[in-house]
């Protein structure tokens, strides 16, 4: 189960950001769409000049088209309204096509670029968020925003040029209305740049608030069974539900913020409109301007009215299409990356040391020691075990093996070399783990076997017989081809542990770490893979966890842990005899039963 959703890396700062800074951000990933972008350039262009065309060839229509000497035919009115409506036709087409051309190319990139950084970025960021919230991030949020902000950028485009076409032709007409109308440019701005800020800050909380409520619905999937069992549906319902009013609320906020930008827009025009018309009737009566002239002007500035109301409600869409990216650049940007040296080995001799390993979670002098002053050896090719109660630290120990953890202080070493001196890949690719908690692919049963190696179909089938699974195997539709489902949900637990102990079998590492490797056994399946286990661990250093001490009797090794220290070590003979922790568990394990 992952932590709750916390604030992502870098919001506070975007926040402050200018809104060409935060473009700029997105740059990269949309750099190589030069061709959609001048497609969709164009397409502006020549839906601008369809909008200006309209008002023209109504100036034009009136002053000469009903007059005793028309001077032009008929036929040219439909001719020239089809040429002109069928030119905005394609030009919105392509512009449409470019658009989501842009947006596909783009998310393309960034999708990449981020699932890149999860699959290699430090494993404190899988404690940090939840499962749910970084799923958003890469699928859900990426297309949202990158087909908001495109479409956006698209619109803002489009009506700007068309605005500075249908402006330049009022010049033309009447340069003292025109520029009495552009006075009010600046309280437009002014309210479109205060809709953005608010807008901002209520998609960034309501962002987090969608986090929390997949956080909550994440859970109950991951526990349904639990849930049942302990009949808490109904305040998993109410914690449901108290999420929900919360982003319902915020939505609420978000669509009065966006909705108050177009208003302010139209009654700045309605504004400007009735100033125009009180001018130019007063032109008209001093003769300074003719029907048709005053007509194309009032029609271009309802023309402008539209593109304009769209410049202002698109602050909503591009506000929530950057914010939406920006978690994912913010992940890219300030995101730490798994960091490690140039140490390499073709395959390690398996010396493995702990010395004085302590492990703090968490920052700070009050967070409780997971290990404290840990100091253990394990030679090549020896067997250790790790027991004692539970919460002891075995499992906190194994994890700094392949570097999902890093000590507070202390060393573990490889073969005499500081992990951290180790470059990551090989390091990993010199052991082999088996946990409690066995996850899968859905893939086929010969993929996850051979997981991030070359498939060798023989001998995959060689670690399925090694781990006394091949007979089930066989018994599937497609074999060792078969897909395993969710989570090899075709598989009982026993069955999924022998798998995950096939995948161990197959990658062959010269250290092995068993975390509880065959809790999930019967009697008779547990015999034959320890039996497997037994042959496979022969030249390999392997670390063992283990509550069943019956399964490590044959040990080389064996390190008692209770509250994160190593309380005894020796052979299991020898801790037997010594009469500790470990002759204790051992008596609780073994004693006769009450008859």
């Amino acid at each position: 189960m992952h932590s709750p959703p916390e604030n992502r890396p870098g919001t506070a700062p975007q926040a402050q950001a200018t809104l060409t800074q935060r473009l700029a951000r997105m740059r990269p990933y949309f750099a190589g769409s030069g061709r959609g972008v001048a497609a969709m350039a164009l397409a502006a262009v020549l839906a601008a000049a369809t909008e200006v065309a309209i008002p023209w060839m109504i100036g034009q229509l009136l002053d000469r088209g009903f007059g005793p000497q028309r001077g032009f035919s008929l036929w040219v009115v439909p001719i020239l309204l089809v040429s002109v409506f069928a030119l905005r036709g394609v030009a919105d087409f392509v512009s449409q096509y470019a658009g989501s051309w842009i947006v596909n190319h783009g998310l393309l990139r960034l999708r990449s670029r981020v699932f890149d950084r999860l699959l290699h970025a430090a494993p404190d960021l899988f404690s940090k968020h939840s499962a749910s919230s970084l799923t958003n991030t890469v699928v859900y949020e990426a297309q949202t925003g990158a087909t908001l902000l495109v479409g956006s950028v698209q619109t803002t485009v489009r009506d700007a040029i068309k605005i500075a076409g249908l402006l330049i032709y009022l010049l033309t007409l009447n340069w003292q209305l025109t520029l009495s109308v552009l006075l009010l440019a600046p309280a437009v701005s002014w309210g479109m740049r205060f809709v953005s800020r608010r807008l901002q800050r209520i998609t960034v909380d309501a962002q987090r608030a969608t986090d929390e409520l997949a956080y909550v619905v994440e859970e109950n999937v991951n526990a349904w069974k639990l849930v049942r069992l302990h009949e808490a549906s109904g305040p998993q319902q109410q914690r449901f539900d108290t999420r929900s009013k919360v982003l319902r609320g915020l939505s609420v906020k978000s669509s009065a913020a966006a909705a108050l930008s177009s208003p302010i827009t139209q009654l700045i025009s309605a504004v400007a409109l009735s100033a125009v018309i009180v001018a130019a009737l007063w032109q008209g009566a001093q003769g300074q301007t003719t029907m048709g002239g005053f007509v194309a002007f009032v029609t271009s500035m309802l023309l402008l009215v539209a593109p304009m109301k769209h410049l202002s409600d698109v602050v909503a869409p591009m506000t929530r299409g950057l914010t939406a990216l920006e978690r994912g650049l913010d992940l890219i940007d300030h995101q730490a990356m798994e960091q490690g040296g140039d140490h390499q080995a073709v395959k390690a001799q398996g010396s493995l040391r702990f010395d004085a390993v302590s492990l703090r979670y968490g920052q700070g002098d009050a967070c409780a020691l997971a290990l404290d002053q840990v100091s253990l050896h394990a030679q090549p090719g020896q067997v250790v075990a790790l027991v004692g109660p539970s919460g002891g630290g075995k499992t906190s120990l194994v994890s700094l093996v392949p570097r999902f953890l890093q000590p507070t202080s202390g060393v573990v070493t490889l073969d005499g070399v500081p992990l951290a001196d180790w470059n990551l890949a090989n390091l990993r690719r010199q052991m082999a783990l088996v946990s409690q908690d066995v996850v899968f692919f859905n893939d086929t049963v010969a993929a996850n076997v051979a997981l991030g190696a070359a498939l060798d179909e023989a001998r995959v089938r060689q670690a399925l017989t090694d781990a006394n699974l091949i007979e089930h195997v066989d018994r599937l539709p497609q074999g060792m081809h078969t897909l395993v489902g969710h989570n090899a949900t075709q598989f009982s637990g026993g069955q999924r542990q022998r798998l995950a102990i096939a995948r161990a079998i197959y990658k062959d590492a010269p250290v092995l770490i068993l975390d509880e490797a065959t809790s999930a056994l019967d009697s008779q399946s547990e015999r034959a893979v320890q039996t497997a286990l037994e042959r496979l661990m022969k030249g390999r250093t392997t670390i063992v966890i283990a509550h069943r001490l019956a399964t490590v009797e044959h040990a080389d090794w064996v390190a008692v842990m209770d509250q994160g220290r190593i309380v005894e070590q020796g052979s299991p003979q020898e801790l037997k005899a010594h009469g500790g922790l470990y002759a204790q568990l051992h008596a609780m394990q073994f004693r006769p039963s009450d008859t």
